[in-house]
């Protein structure tokens, strides 16, 4: 494979545009550490006395060559501390999610060497994996059943490489135009010819607009892409990724999680924000107006007794960035509370639980023995969740208001095919969410945790945002523990890239994972460490420079 021309990241030259995988790392540094040890310290996860003791020494500083334009060495970061095998159940295992283009168009491993840094880096820091997203766009791109999956078995022998597991998204939607997206892989492109000849197997909005991220379910059992159905188009993808690692599923491979939707997400793309037609806090907008959903509609009206229902959707909802009570839908005894309210909202809402049971019925099938577990993504709305209609998770499609559990329904079904549901906003806290939007994630994840306790599936964690400060990390730790509610039963961090290595960034991180291996027992991660209690690895600051060797970004 054709190298990219190295460069080396220099902290005193200005900042320039950088492409997502850029930002994977730069220079790690290692701050001279005196071999005394603060009481916190050791009570902590084996970080050794000795290894603070023989830190100049080669056995703790493993040194490898690699020529590439006059830079010819990079540096073998130490394990923090060994795997955690001491088999306690309150052990919340940490993955950090890879950057979006890890695997670039041309279906390579984006920039091996730099990635080779940051897993050994991750590894060192004592997390369990990464996850990464087998993008349909990249993989099934040269044509149906052409598969393409090398540049993700790069990585899986990487990640193997360093001892870390793996969770593998299948990811069946468009990357772009989503919060944190930072690069744009479409679908197939023979997928969106199909879409160019029938514009209606996407979304559509009530003004007619298209959201050509995700195939709309309502044509979930029609033949409409050239010859299969969307379901069977998923099911081949996935059979495919299980015959190309077999051998790596259950070991490596820890985890597939099966996308069913916007941002892999059981949802609907009810708040675009790429196209500039929604904004935070607004309520969103019903996708229920392609001719599939339409005729979906009409049957079910029919069937209820009341074919004027499934005419059109409702007329009073109003626009994506309007507030509850700006509609007569959504207001406080607004036409949701009605009996046609509840009719459409039962309508919208059980057809994409059917979406998603359609799309893990065939997962369990297909991964049945591997030993690899399954898992899919439930989207956390936390806006307008103070507000008795709960207005902005109505038009996701997630049936949930102050009279009714719509998360429960998502559990249990969840459950049946024994999947893990990951949940996301696992860091916010109310306090810190604009007054006038209604916002309580505190009280949405709460609700999820005990829906999944009550259905009996576990429940696994994301971050929504970018965060790097100990309040978030803080509220993880909280949310993590099983007081009231399941616990976690993993965490996914959000997401590696340069920012993250930054000195106290990944202080606090390496200080983050080491309290969740804990059971999350010590939940306030100090602001500062001017001792250098835990073994530190951070990015060099200018006057260290000299002192410090440059990993290539290749």
């Amino acid at each position: 494979m054709a190298l990219n021309t190295p460069s080396v990241i220099n902290l005193k030259e200005p900042k320039s545009p950088r492409k997502a995988t850029d930002d994977i790392i730069g220079s790690i540094s290692y701050p001279q550490i005196k071999p005394t040890l603060s009481p916190r310290a050791a009570k902590g996860p084996a970080l050794a006395a000795d290894l603070l003791e023989q830190h100049n020494s080669l056995a703790t500083r493993d040194y490898f060559l690699e020529e590439s334009r006059g830079a010819k060495w990079a540096e073998k970061l130490h394990p923090l501390s060994g795997p955690h095998d001491d088999g306690s159940s309150s052990k919340v295992p940490v993955f950090v999610m890879l950057p979006l283009d890890t695997v670039t168009q041309g279906g390579k491993l984006h920039k091996p060497r730099a990635m080779n840094a940051s897993l050994m880096a991750l590894k060192s820091a004592g997390v369990e994996g990464v996850m990464v997203d087998a993008w349909w766009g990249l993989v099934e791109k040269d044509g149906p059943l052409r598969y393409n999956w090398e540049g993700y078995a790069e990585l899986v022998e990487m990640a193997k490489r360093h001892g870390l597991k793996i969770q593998m998204v299948m990811s069946f939607h468009q990357c772009g135009g989503n919060v944190g997206d930072s690069c744009s892989i479409p679908l197939p492109p023979w997928v969106l010819e199909e879409i160019s000849k029938d514009p209606d197997l996407v979304y559509t909005d009530r003004s007619g607009r298209r959201n050509p991220e995700y195939i709309s379910l309502g044509c979930d059992s029609m033949p409409v892409l050239r010859g299969r159905t969307p379901i069977q188009v998923y099911s081949d993808f996935m059979r495919s990724f299980r015959d190309r690692f077999s051998d790596d599923l259950g070991d490596v491979i820890v985890e597939v999680q099966v996308g069913m939707g916007p941002c892999g997400e059981l949802r609907y793309p009810s708040y675009p924000e790429g196209n500039g037609a929604w904004r935070f806090p607004g309520i969103g907008e019903f996708q229920c107006y392609d001719k599939y959903m339409r005729a979906s509609l009409r049957a079910a009206a029919e069937e209820a007794g009341n074919p004027d229902w499934g005419i059109d959707g409702p007329q009073d909802s109003g626009e994506y960035n309007q507030f509850p009570e700006d509609t007569g839908f959504f207001r406080r005894e607004g036409t949701w509370n009605t009996e046609y309210g509840q009719f459409f909202l039962e309508w919208y809402s059980s057809i994409l639980l059917q979406h998603g049971e359609n799309i893990l019925e065939a997962a369990e099938g297909i991964f049945r023995g591997t030993g690899a577990k399954l898992s899919g993504k439930v989207a956390g709305i936390h806006w307008h969740y103070k507000t008795r209609s709960h207005a902005a998770e109505l038009t996701a499609g997630y049936y949930n208001t102050r009279n009714r559990d719509g998360y429960l329904p998502i559990a249990q079904m969840f459950a049946k095919h024994g999947v893990v549901l990951n949940f996301t906003c696992m860091e916010m806290r109310d306090g810190e969410q604009p007054e006038n939007a209604g916002c309580s994630p505190e009280g949405l994840v709460q609700q999820v945790k005990m829906a999944t306790q009550a259905a009996g599936t576990e429940l696994a964690g994301e971050n929504a945002l970018e965060r790097y400060d100990p309040a978030a990390y803080g509220q993880v730790l909280a949310t993590s523990t099983s007081a009231s509610g399941s616990g976690l039963s993993a965490f996914t961090y959000l997401r590696l890239n340069k920012r993250l290595f930054e000195d106290e960034n990944w202080r606090h991180m390496v200080e983050f994972v080491r309290n969740m291996s804990e059971g999350g027992k010590n939940r306030e991660l100090a602001e500062s460490d001017t001792q250098r209690s835990d073994l530190y690895i951070g990015f060099v600051k200018e006057k260290n420079i000299e002192k410090t060797k440059e990993i290539l970004l290749v």
